[in-house]
């Protein structure tokens, strides 16, 4: 595949994107974290579309779209998967996601600091394999339960999912602030770029 097939997403880096978002047309910034991930920061400008919404509303959501789209999350995981669901030409991924554009000392909005979601999903799934051969001590075959859940991880490393990631974005503290079609279209739809009137 080469970077001009529609198929495969183009990449910006955190330096390209901020001077783009300085510019007079710059891109639409589409976060396709978790509500509750992008309280806790976010570019400046940023539209919080989850991955989910977007999945279920992409027809709607398509309408209101310009064709300068970059998309981010933590890594570029998530933006990724988003890219092959929104179905746009010319869309960009954050390359790095999030974490880049940290590392570049680039500017963040922060509501209010939570751990974002790959983090969580390292807590659990420790806490879970910690606590299934510790309690294989007592209880032969407990271990079996870290075993499944390295099986699960494997899965999930092989198809670029995370069943467990969902599920945690799912709990009230992952939510944050509501996050619906309606706000979302109005949101795209006030901020549309207008077209230039000529003489």
């Amino acid at each position: 595949m080469t970077p001009s097939d529609p198929t495969t997403p183009g990449a910006v880096d955190a330096g390209t994107l901020r001077d783009l978002l300085t510019s007079a047309h710059g891109p639409r910034v589409l976060d396709v974290r978790t509500p509750g991930e992008f309280e806790s920061e976010h570019i400046p400008g940023a539209y919080n579309v989850p991955l989910d919404l977007l999945r279920e509303h992409r027809a709607d959501l398509r309408a209101h779209l310009d064709d300068q789209i970059v998309l981010v999350c933590r890594s570029g995981a998530r933006a990724t998967q988003a890219f092959t669901d929104i179905g746009l030409p010319n869309v960009k991924i954050l390359e790095g996601g999030m974490l880049a554009w940290q590392a570049a000392a680039a500017p963040v909005n922060r509501v209010r600091r939570r751990w974002d979601l790959e983090r969580q999903v390292r807590l659990v799934a420790g806490g879970i394999v910690l606590v299934s051969v510790l309690g294989s001590l007592l209880l032969p075959g407990l271990q079996w339960v870290a075993a499944l859940l390295g099986a699960g991880l494997v899965f999930a490393a092989l198809t670029n999912t995370c069943a467990m990631g969902m599920l945690l974005a799912k709990l009230p503290y992952n939510r944050g602030a509501t996050c619906d079609l309606d706000s979302i279209v109005g949101r795209l739809r006030d901020t549309a770029p207008q077209p230039e009137v000529r003489p």
